[in-house]
């Protein structure tokens, strides 16, 4: 493992042997395909739910078979496996992922506190230097245009949202499908009485196995899938070998239009119930960072592919030989299962569904902490359930709710035709999103030809919009759901989004000047306390105004004194070497500093001891390399202007290049360097034990009179550590202006709601309660 990446995170660039790609192969088994390895427990029976007349000729199953068929070949194995895992962000995929991709490739994004400085993160890579590339008429029109930043966005969070919605669905059909074979056990009053009690309380044991983290248990989720795998491809080519040879047949094309001429109306609205063969093909996207494009691609078309187009092909061979069923309404998985196998193969399938589940719920938790992380979402908790597999985290009030909701749906619904209407439609609607957000991508990103960028819009999205209309057709049978929750959603993150952009425009308009700042140390009674003060703020320049109103009424600040903001910025992760960037507000002897904290959308938050601990390491740091370029013939007027606008990029480890940027978006290369030493001796600072990384800068050129200068700065800031640290946190709360709009109204008083009724900042900054100081702050918009 890279440390550079956290524990557990793999590197994106680094090459796998052959070797680890066979591990991570079969380890992507119970992460990925999960669930779209459970499909075919509910596909043909939502499919054969509309009032379609079966006849002799088979011509509906096979129609049925050739449709899942050319679905599976063309949206899993050549939409994503071929094209989409292409257009990863440094190795990570997902929604967020495209969204970060274009957001860096095309000044799109709506985050408000960028900086040029960010654009030198190692993560934060081009396809190409922008320098050298001619601006498309696309690129173009995309950046002239505000409404299209804000549509890319609110596609985005569609996306999302239905990306949610999937995680309260697909357990419980999976579930409900997989519990559902006790029917062939149990009479039919039993069965009524059955199969809901036992979906239920498996949905509730899984919820509430979620704090102790999948790593605990997920050593086994891969040998479930691939044993669920197995078993669906023996039962595939028993059926065919029994009771069809002939059924390949139907994987003609051919089958697909006389399917359609024939059932008409009723025909395009199964495709409803087909669509649903591809449930959790996103998750090979998704979970890209987890392994690695070879690893996801081997898998999928070695095993998971064939496995499934051969369970498929022996349904319908059985089913072709039995009509009976059909008129019977129990077109399902389980009838293609003999008698002696039934008990051990709905023992596993349960199994596999609730692998499959908590697939979707982790991808559930992941996708919020992104939204979290793009201010789309109100601040929630987040905790990480494993030290060594990165990425594996836990959101109590998230998970509650999924339960509730699941458990409602399964209640509700009470039958696989509902419920996979409305599974069927937001798997979709993510697709969608996909391959327009690649389609961009194509253009944007890879530069490629706008017509080639065209043609795989026009050719996927027609494929995935035929299916969309069959499902949104039925939106009075269950589709009404999905839609639902995603508009309730779109509104809380809308609505969290625009008023955060809005109180971050009024910070900048009422931030404070750096002289006033300044001129506190010459007024009557104000004090400086021992300790350091950690003023959180979103500004990345200027004093905030939270803190001006804080010395107002309480005439006294702390000896050492910094501006803290902690931002995120459109990459998946941030090497620690680059986390930080720090700067001076004010001469050295004012003893003020500003730090930015920034962190990727899949970055892992530090815990308060170690965020504390790196801060003053890092202060320390660029004390001393601030001290090798400052000349000491330059005047005190020309320091002032000098120490605002500096910061410099200091990390958890030492970075061999030092670089210093300008808050004003202005960036500059320092000729200074930090060395790196491997042997003892020198002036020098330890670091974080489990990095083993010693600092030297005997290379650096340091006057007599800047060395005191340095060691008093250092001694100053080393007596504040022990005097203790205090976090200083705003309190808002937010009003209209007067003559506001009613829309306007609404949306400041939604935002109240939520902020009164999620966690706190200091909650998800993880302050610790005794440490903390909250000013109140009024912000009227």
């Amino acid at each position: 493992m890279d440390l550079e990446f956290g524990r557990g995170m793999r590197s994106p660039l680094q090459r796998d042997s052959w070797k680890t790609t066979m591990v991570l192969a079969y380890q992507s088994l119970g992460v990925v395909y999960g669930d779209l390895s459970i499909s075919p427990l509910y596909v043909f029976k939502s499919t054969f739910a509309e009032d379609i007349q079966h006849s002799d000729t088979n011509e509906e199953i096979f129609g049925v078979l050739s449709f899942v068929f050319w679905t599976l070949t063309l949206i899993p194995l050549i939409k994503y496996v071929s094209i989409v895992l292409r257009a990863h962000d440094n190795g990570e995929g997902g929604t967020f992922a495209l969204y970060s991709l274009i957001c860096r490739h095309a000044n799109v994004s709506l985050l408000p506190n960028r900086q040029i400085a960010d654009e030198e993160l190692s993560t934060y890579k081009l396809e190409r230097n922008p320098e050298t590339v001619d601006k498309t008429r696309v690129k173009v029109w995309l950046e002239k245009h505000k409404n299209l930043h804000t549509a890319l966005l609110i596609m985005v969070l569609i996306g999302t949202c239905m990306v949610i919605g999937d995680g309260v669905l697909t357990p419980a059909i999976s579930v409900f499908s997989a519990v559902s074979g006790l029917e062939f056990s149990l009479s039919k009053d039993h069965h009524e009485y059955a199969v809901i009690p036992i979906t239920c309380v498996i949905l509730a044991f899984l919820f509430a196995l979620q704090h102790f983290g999948t790593h605990r248990v997920g050593f086994i989720f891969a040998p479930i899938v691939l044993a669920w795998l197995l078993c669906m491809s023996a039962l595939g080519l028993y059926n065919i070998i029994h009771w069809n040879p002939h059924v390949y047949q139907a994987l003609n094309p051919y089958y697909m239009f006389k399917f359609l001429k024939k059932t008409r109306k009723y025909g395009w609205m199964s495709l409803g119930g087909i669509l649903l063969c591809m449930t959790g093909s996103e998750a090979m996207f998704a979970d890209l960072g987890h392994f690695s494009y070879s690893a996801i691609q081997l898998a999928f078309t070695s095993l998971v592919y064939p496995a499934l187009i051969l369970a498929y092909m022996g349904q319908a061979a059985y089913l072709s030989k039995h009509h009976d069923f059909y008129s019977n309404s129990q077109v399902g998985f389980y009838i293609a299962v003999p008698d002696k196998v039934r008990w051990p193969v709905l023992v596993l399938a349960i199994l596999a569904s609730v692998v499959g589940s908590q697939a979707i719920i982790s991808g559930t938790f992941s996708i919020i902490n992104q939204s979290q992380s793009l201010s789309c979402f109100p601040r929630v908790k987040v905790v990480h359930t494993s030290e060594k597999i990165h990425g594996q985290i836990y959101i109590p009030e998230i998970n509650w709710l999924l339960m509730i909701l699941c458990i409602a749906v399964t209640v509700g619904f009470r039958d696989t035709k509902h419920m996979g209407n409305a599974s069927g439609l937001a798997v979709i609607t993510v697709m969608l999103v996909t391959t327009f957000l690649t389609s961009l991508v194509i253009m944007v990103c890879w530069h490629k030809p706008p017509l080639l960028a065209l043609g795989f819009l026009l050719f996927f999205g027609s494929v995935e919009a035929l299916y969309f209309s069959a499902s949104l057709i039925k939106f009075l049978e269950g589709a009404w759901l999905p839609i639902l929750l995603a508009l309730i959603l779109m509104a809380v993150m809308l609505v969290w989004h625009i008023t955060t952009i809005k109180k971050y425009e009024f910070d900048l308009q009422n931030k404070v000047t750096l002289e006033w700042l300044l001129a506190l140390g010459d007024k009557l009674g104000m004090v400086r306390v021992p300790g350091i003060g950690l003023v959180y703020t979103d500004l990345t320049s200027g004093v905030p105004a939270n803190f001006s109103r804080f010395v107002t009424n309480l005439p006294a600040f702390h000896k050492v004194l910094v501006f803290v903001c902690v931002k995120s910025v459109p990459v998946p992760y941030v090497f620690p070497a680059e986390r930080y960037l720090v700067g001076r507000v004010g001469p050295p002897g004012h003893r003020s500093y500003r730090c930015i904290v920034r962190y990727g959308y899949r970055d892992v938050h530090q815990d308060v001891d170690s965020f504390e601990t790196e801060l003053i390491e890092s202060l320390a740091m660029f004390i001393k390399l601030n001290a090798s370029y400052r000349c000491s013939e330059v005047s005190q007027s020309e320091q002032l202007e000098e120490w605002e606008p500096g910061l410099t990029v200091i990390g958890s480890n030492t970075l061999r290049d030092h670089a210093s940027y300008d808050l004003q978006d202005s960036v500059q290369h320092s000729a200074a360097s930090v060395e790196v030493a491997d042997s003892p001796g020198g002036t020098g600072l330890e670091y974080n034990s489990s990095k083993q990384v010693r600092f030297f800068i005997d290379s650096l050129v340091v006057s007599p009179e800047a060395d005191k200068q340095v060691a008093e700065e250092l001694e100053a800031l080393a007596a504040a550590r022990e005097a203790g640290t205090a976090f200083i946190l705003g309190h808002s709360h937010v009003q209209c202006k007067p003559g506001s709009s009613v829309v306007k109204k609404l949306t400041v008083v939604g935002y109240n709601f939520l902020r009164r009724n999620c966690r706190g900042p200091d909650v998800v900054l993880r302050v610790p309660p005794a440490s903390l100081l909250e000013v109140g702050m009024v912000y009227v918009l």
